[in-house]
């Protein structure tokens, strides 16, 4: 964006603080206007017949459109957490599979999705059905907090399936 001493026209619409139309006003006029207000002059639409400059605290502006920004980039870290993913095995342990169940069902209990996966090493892979069986054991221990979204998925050398919360 072009401010104040930058701007190259000749002529342009100015626009208020406030958001009025002052009018058709040339360089030499909208910049005494905008030193008087004790605003920027700031090129906002420099393709528009006439092309139209608004008087703005530049400053503010550049601060109030990195903040929008920070927020949107905030928002969308927040989307982005809300799949957890549980590694298992397919020789998983009794105790290390029921500490991965609690641990899921605190994660499903605050709203979160739920994503277990096993991969498959080796002669494993001749195998796959006992991975399937360990991924329902797993939904099945969840099926009072979770409904499954998919049903288990092989995909190269991983089967997961992935748990939603229950909705009230």
């Amino acid at each position: 964006m072009l401010i104040n001493e930058q701007i190259n026209l000749k002529q342009f619409l100015v626009i208020g603080p406030k958001g009025e139309q002052l009018g058709v006003k040339s360089k030499e006029d909208a910049q005494v206007l905008a030193e008087y207000a004790g605003f920027d002059l700031v090129l906002i639409n420099p393709n528009t017949t006439p092309p139209v400059a608004k008087l703005m605290d530049y400053k503010k502006f550049k601060y109030e459109k990195k903040k929008k920004q920070k927020e949107s980039e905030k928002k969308q870290r927040e989307t982005n957490l809300e799949l957890k993913e549980y590694r298992l095995s397919v020789t998983i342990d009794i105790h290390d599979f029921d500490t991965r169940v609690i641990n899921a069902r605190k994660y499903l209990e605050k709203g979160n999705k739920v994503k277990a996966s096993i991969r498959f090493k080796g002669r494993q892979l001749s195998h796959t059905e006992l991975g399937e069986e360990v991924l329902l054991r797993f939904a099945k221990a969840l099926e009072e907090v979770s409904e499954t979204e998919s049903k288990p998925r092989f995909e190269f050398k991983t089967m997961s399936i992935i748990l939603v919360p229950k909705k009230k």
